[in-house]
């Protein structure tokens, strides 16, 4: 098929475009290098781009029909150990695959411009910062980035470090990837020397007992066939071994696919939180660092889209699956009909890691694949439309 070949014959290019964003790595928001290396790179294709909420919007075609193909760019603030010889030294790192996300984007921009001629309409691409986060589709759709392209359908891909080139995964009926909000829990206390623990108020020992009732709150208020995970990550207090802390931090995160267990969750860390440090005769104050949706995809628009990939005779497609992470793209998909498909992209050598760890390496091979596909289901999409 055209694109698949067409992208094939730019697999080098490509690469380059990924080995430049895995090389330098940005986190968050702010991501200065990606944002002038996707501008030029789509300046000298033709193609205007302008900024949007930390990240890059740009248009091809034009009609009233869109449909916006989203790539998220940003990398994980942890120092890499994959060995690569175009690995990060920033203290930043591409262990979930964002940097091939935005290379296929590219490429594919560079594909829709060159048969901008035959597109039934516009095709809107999204270049996101802070997915790790769960904030740039937000910082995105606060700048009006659904208002500057209108776009009536979304698609977006990501890549996974483990299965065959060629394997698709998505689902169509139900939540595809789980709400998550985070949380961060500020204990304050009265600290003092730890030979005299009756003069102070233990901001440590209230966090650790507080660590521990949270944890258990999955089991006593999700029901079990729910899909629901409660995690504490970080738990931080004092400094030297003869002092009580007079302050200790927690954050955590749920990730459900039921609204209900997730109000009930959110508004049972609150309470816990207060009834416990009272205790302690400490004071708390609970932070929602997130308050992402969950990530459900428009059945027909995800069927369709299915259909339109048994075009690519080297793609194997797997429906229903369901994934415990989050997805910042779930706010688009809460706003327009949207899809989502993860493409395998493990290694030949069957070197395998899991995403987020250091070592993680993902097969190229798949650039190309996710290149193609972009391009060829917003080309057939805007002629079905």
């Amino acid at each position: 098929m055209y694109y698949l070949q067409k992208a094939e014959e730019y697999r080098e290019e490509t690469i380059s475009h990924r080995r430049y964003f895995h090389r330098n790595a940005e986190t968050g928001l702010h991501m200065p290098l990606a944002q002038e290396y996707i501008l030029q790179n789509l300046a000298d294709c033709g193609i205007s781009a302008s900024r949007c909420g930390g990240g890059i919007l740009a248009e091809i075609g034009q009609g009233e029909k869109c449909i916006l193909l989203r790539a998220d760019m940003d990398a994980l603030p942890m120092t890499e150990e994959s060995g690569l010889p175009f690995a990060s030294t920033s203290g930043n790192a591409h262990t979930c695959g964002h940097d091939l996300h935005a290379a296929m984007l590219l490429t594919a921009a560079k594909l829709l411009k060159e048969t901008e001629s035959t597109l039934c309409g516009r095709v809107a691409l999204m270049f996101q910062p802070g997915e790790e986060t769960l904030c740039g589709a937000r910082e995105m759709l606060a700048d009006d980035l659904l208002g500057k392209t209108q776009p009536q359908a979304a698609l977006a891909l990501h890549v996974g470090p483990s299965g065959h080139v060629g394997e698709c995964f998505y689902n169509a009926d139900s939540t595809m990837m789980l709400s998550c909000d985070g949380f961060r829990i500020d204990i304050r206390g009265r600290g003092g020397h730890s030979a005299y623990p009756h003069h102070t108020l233990d901001a440590l020992g209230a966090a650790v007992q507080l660590c521990t009732m949270l944890r258990q709150l999955q089991g006593l208020e999700a029901a079990p066939s729910s899909h629901t995970v409660l995690t504490i990550g970080s738990l931080r207090a004092g400094a030297a071994y003869n002092v009580i802390s007079d302050t200790a931090q927690l954050q955590g995160s749920i990730r459900t696919d039921d609204p209900q267990i997730r109000s009930q969750l959110v508004k049972r860390v609150h309470e816990i939180t207060d009834s416990l440090v009272q205790a302690y005769r400490c004071t708390a104050e609970v932070t929602m660092l997130t308050e992402n949706p969950m990530l459900v995809c428009d059945e027909k628009l995800t069927n369709a889209f299915a259909d339109m990939l048994g075009a690519f005779t080297t793609v194997k497609l797997h429906g229903g699956i369901k994934a415990s992470g989050s997805d910042d793209y779930a706010e688009i998909t809460s706003r327009i009909p949207s899809a989502y498909f993860f493409l395998a992209a493990g290694c030949k050598d069957g070197t395998q890691y899991p995403s987020h760890h250091p070592a993680v390496r993902f097969n190229e091979d798949v650039l190309p694949l996710g290149s193609a596909i972009y391009a060829h289901c917003a080309q057939e999409w805007l002629k079905l439309a």
